[in-house]
């Protein structure tokens, strides 16, 4: 095995990454320019050369094995050195710049992706930024949809989060703990309550994000799923809540992060309870993050700071 792996080249690499990221070996040889059958045994090769299958193959596209998965962290780690090499010593241009985030509806959230897109030193990049549900969330990490997905946990459902983490082979990383807040209407008359109450929002629109077929107590978004509300309404994404916010007087409630340059009709105002949110970020475990992720990581970081809320690690 190891005389096969000596033989292992850059551009298969590539090729690899790409296939992964696309989910179809059609899908990255037109990308690549490339043909399809060149591309496919250039992969077939490189399993050859590795001594095991990293591409699960079925008519809707392939996706990666467990050995895959595995592989793949190493060969983004031998590409992006390599590209740290050319553009030191041979004066290349940065390289095109990936990354796919999948998260819970946090503005805070979008404000760093906002932030990484700015400061990007590449002419080239392709990010992805999906606001979804829970269980999506940990698939599209377990399948490198997407490098790191962003959600909360708190001792309500801690166990079925970190059990469903471990059989994905996932890790949640701590990031922040956040006092529970509701997020309303400038325009509501709770806005101007220093503090509210449960029984302040007895009578209140309850807006909660929409879980679909995978619904469960446990991968609510919101805490206190269990609790009953006489007027309910799940949505489907971040700026139909706020609008709900807004038009029926509604509440959900959240990590008290909000922005006042993407959302500045929203204002959030504690929730009296003895609660705690976790905030954390997962990823495959045993793949090392790309650059570009450890530098959205840090966007996320600078923006938590930024409200005075205590990082964890």
């Amino acid at each position: 095995m190891s005389r096969g792996l000596r033989s292992i080249t850059l551009l298969q690499l590539h090729y690899f990454i790409e296939v992964a990221a696309e989910g179809s070996i059609t899908a990255a040889a037109d990308l690549l320019y490339v043909s399809q059958p060149t591309m496919s045994a250039a992969m077939k090769d490189l399993e050859t050369r590795v001594g095991r299958a990293l591409l699960f193959r079925s008519a809707r596209g392939v996706t990666l094995t467990v050995d895959g998965a595995e592989f793949l962290g190493y060969a983004r780690q031998v590409v992006e050195q390599a590209e740290l090499l050319e553009q030191h010593y041979l004066g290349r241009p940065p390289s095109r710049r990936l990354l796919g985030v999948s998260a819970q509806h946090y503005s805070f959230v979008v404000d760093a992706f906002v932030r990484m897109v700015k400061a990007s030193d590449a002419a080239e990049y392709e990010f992805s930024l999906r606001e979804t549900r829970t269980w999506d969330i940990i698939e599209d990490v377990r399948t490198l949809r997407s490098e790191l997905g962003i959600l909360y946990r708190n001792d309500f459902n801690q166990k079925v989060i970190d059990k469903l983490l471990r059989d994905s082979g996932l890790v949640f990383h701590p990031l922040f703990l956040a006092t529970p807040h509701i997020f309303i209407s400038r325009k509501n008359p709770l806005a101007a309550r220093d503090r509210v109450t449960l029984d302040d929002l007895a009578e209140v629109p309850r807006l909660t994000f929409d879980q679909g077929a995978n619904n469960s107590f446990y991968f609510a978004e919101e805490i206190l799923s269990t609790l009953s509300s006489e007027q309910e309404i799940r949505v489907s994404d971040r700026a139909t809540i706020f609008n709900l916010m807004i038009g029926l007087d509604g509440y959900t409630i959240s990590t008290g992060i909000i922005s006042d340059d993407l959302d500045p009709e929203i204002v959030a105002i504690p929730l009296d309870v003895d609660e705690r949110i976790e905030i954390g970020w997962i990823d495959h475990s045993g793949i090392p993050l790309t650059e570009q992720a450890r530098r959205y990581l840090e966007e996320v970081r600078a923006v938590v700071t930024g409200f005075e809320l205590e990082l964890i690690g």
